[in-house]
């Protein structure tokens, strides 16, 4: 079967209006969540699954190819030695962030209390943490956040590249912020700011650059 009989049709809200026409490309489940994961860069299919809890491979596979065909994502091959096939967003995939910036601070009384059967990972508090911070007054600058559940990096005003990424920062952070779960899901729900979680002991800083001086300062 080729790839674009793979495809599944696109349904239709049948709607004049640009709320309906943007559903009509996002609104499948998952497909929000699988841009939310290639902002931080070129991801294989494997990695994808992984992060995804809860998704079949079939709707996984499904919801890639629809975004291939939507002109949000694309897949190559990488070269050798990795020779692995990724999705990664096109610019017009990227421009999602603010779509899910704007769902994350929406959602923030939705959040609650973690449950039993919540699936975790930290890098899902990247984009609040980003938010926060830029509510906070940093603008620029790589920083890396340290979790017990693991660590990611985040690149506060960059553009054309990856919003965040997994793991320790590329090079040297700007500032490293360590906290545990709990303050981070604070911040996440909108209870918590990131200057005043550091002003109170709940964000440890780190590092000699303009981000980590700015909080210090702050």
């Amino acid at each position: 079967m080729s790839r674009l009989r793979a495809m599944s049709p696109r349904r239709s809200y049948d709607q004049y209006c640009s709320a309906a026409r943007a559903l009509d490309v996002v609104g499948d489940r998952w497909t929000l969540l699988i841009v939310r994961e290639l902002l931080a860069g070129p991801r294989r299919y494997t990695d994808l699954h992984a992060d995804l809890p809860g998704v079949s491979t079939d709707v996984l596979a499904s919801r890639l190819k629809d975004m291939e065909r939507d002109g949000l994502a694309t897949r190559r091959r990488l070269p050798p030695p990795g020779a692995a096939y990724v999705y990664e967003l096109t610019g017009r995939g990227a421009e999602l962030l603010p779509v899910l910036q704007a769902l994350g601070a929406w959602g923030e009384g939705e959040l609650g209390e973690r449950r039993p059967t919540d699936a975790l990972r930290a890098h899902w508090f990247a984009l609040p943490l980003l938010r926060g911070l830029r509510h906070g007054g940093v603008d620029e600058g790589l920083v890396e956040v340290r979790l017990e559940e693991g660590a990611f990096h985040l690149h506060v005003g960059e553009a054309g590249g990856p919003v965040y990424g997994d793991g320790r920062a590329p090079r040297e952070p700007d500032a490293l912020l360590t906290l545990d779960a709990d303050a981070a899901a604070a911040v996440a729900r909108g209870e918590l700011g990131v200057l005043d979680a550091v002003r109170a002991g709940r964000i440890e800083v780190a590092g000699e650059g303009p981000p980590a001086k700015a909080l210090r300062a702050a």
